[in-house]
């Protein structure tokens, strides 16, 4: 990711519109940028949400829910003037609706999507991640 560009810019360097996507080569241009991703609080971009295009951030361990990293959680999300919604994953959103985080849990990984446009983006992944370490 080149330095003065932004998460949410670099995440639109990855994308195409309608009429690239059977271009195979721009294809090929576009992967180039996924070779030198960007960090945040200390997490590498391991890839992007496949329906919700949101930057997906490695945790350095797995997670398990259970009542005490979920209550932590609850509290990273009222830090930030946030809430939890629980589907599939655990979610962090604003009172108005907009998702700013999602949690996945699996066998082998965690992963926390990002909304590249949170402005607190490096503050909230920090907190995420010493609530669940």
């Amino acid at each position: 990711m080149a330095e003065s560009q932004t998460l949410g810019q670099y995440v639109a360097s990855l994308k195409t519109g309608r009429d690239k996507v059977r271009d195979r080569e721009a294809f090929i241009e576009r992967s180039q940028n996924k070779y030198n991703p960007p960090t945040i609080a200390g997490l590498t971009m391991v890839g992007l949400g496949a329906n919700c295009g949101k930057p997906a951030f490695l945790l350095p361990n797995v997670v398990r829910f259970n009542q005490e990293n979920t209550q932590k959680l609850e509290a990273v999300a009222a830090q930030f003037g946030l809430f939890m919604e629980y589907g599939a994953y655990p979610h962090l959103k604003r009172e108005d609706g907009v998702e700013v985080a999602a949690i996945q849990d699996w066998t082998n990984a965690t992963m926390v999507y990002l909304r590249p446009s949170f402005d607190r983006k490096e503050e909230l992944l920090t907190a995420i991640k010493q609530a669940l370490a």
